[in-house]
């Protein structure tokens, strides 16, 4: 069963798309007292892309923090971001920076809230990836 964790801020529009693609999810706390979360089988990160278009803070803290638990790290096998056209070559930069370090595919990138065609390829693909797992 595809099992997603994302990482949205306070303006939840990465929590709206993962909620439109109806799989298994849980959600890197927003704020440092929130209880960390671990996870224990394998998942797809689904990340916004921070920075305003620079590579210096493309990967959301809450993200580097939360990848920074091996057993967090062990169990992603692949990672799908968001971002902004307007960043340039930086638009979705935080699955490429991710992607890098953890040697898992960029499997996705899509722009903001992402389009009803963005929601159902991101179906498919993490369907037909999960059958390979």
């Amino acid at each position: 069963m595809v099992h997603v964790v994302y990482f949205s801020s306070a303006t939840e529009n990465t929590k709206r798309f993962v909620e439109k693609l109806g799989f298994d999810a849980e959600r890197i706390p927003l704020r440092p007292r929130e209880e960390e979360l671990r996870v224990h089988e394998p998942y797809v990160l689904i990340t916004p892309t921070y920075g305003g278009g620079t590579t210096k803070g493309a990967v959301p803290k809450q993200v580097i923090k939360f990848l920074n638990v091996e057993a967090n790290r062990n169990h992603c096998v692949g990672v799908i971001s968001s971002g902004n056209t307007n960043f340039g070559t930086a638009f979705c930069l935080a699955g490429d920076i991710i992607s890098a370090k953890l040697k898992v595919p960029h499997m996705y990138k899509y722009e903001l809230l992402g389009t009803p065609e963005d929601v159902t390829k991101v179906q498919e693909g993490l369907r037909k990836f999960w059958q390979k797992i």
